[in-house]
């Protein structure tokens, strides 16, 4: 069984439109660990060794989050910065995530076929997310296109509600104790896996 970990970044949580929905779904979902990052660092004054500990415990990492000027909230620039060390994330000796999967939960603003050379944003959704793909080949880590939520600001409550239902089906996947987590290397983004077949070890 998958070990899964979602790492929740949101600055005004009581604002949004999408996140406020899903953080109650995933908070009661077995199987799955997550770490709100403002609501245990409001001070930004990240514990390392906590969340290194919570990092080692894990198979698949998540970075929720919405995507805030083509990046991620602060916090999580501040958390890449403190907990990917040198020597144990990176470099000759850090080898402590080596083999890990890692991607992201993403909603946008903006709808996806605004993410497309002579659209609107210019470039696909992946060509601002290349940091966190690089960050995964220093550290050894596997990298997935992430799962995302485009054109949240267009969404009416079913859409929402549509939406948790989504998510959940995604994380049922992958906390499944019968998943292989070799099927993560052969689906093009996590949004795939809803309709992916579980395939057993």
């Amino acid at each position: 069984m998958a070990r899964v970990m979602i790492i929740f970044a949101h600055p005004a949580l009581e604002k949004s439109r999408m996140h406020a929905h899903l953080v109650p779904m995933i908070r009661n979902m077995q199987g799955i660990t997550f770490n709100d990052l403002y609501e245990k660092y409001p001070d930004l004054d990240i514990d390392i060794s906590r969340e290194q500990a919570l990092l080692t415990k894990h198979d698949i990492i998540l970075m929720q989050h919405p995507l805030y000027w083509y990046n991620a909230p602060a916090i999580i620039r501040q958390w890449q910065d403190l907990v990917l060390e040198h020597g144990w994330a990176y470099g000759h000796s850090g080898k402590a995530l080596q083999g890990k999967y890692i991607s992201n939960i993403i909603s946008t603003g903006s709808q996806e076929k605004d993410y497309r050379q002579g659209a609107r944003h210019g470039y696909p959704l992946d060509h601002f997310l290349l940091p966190f793909r690089q960050t995964a080949v220093l550290c050894r880590m596997n990298y997935i296109s992430p799962y995302t939520i485009y054109g949240v600001h267009r969404k009416d409550k079913s859409d929402i509600v549509e939406e948790v239902q989504k998510l959940r089906s995604m994380l049922e996947v992958l906390k499944s104790p019968d998943f292989d987590l070799s099927t993560l290397d052969t689906v093009t983004n996590l949004n795939e896996l809803i309709k992916a077949p579980v395939q057993t070890s």
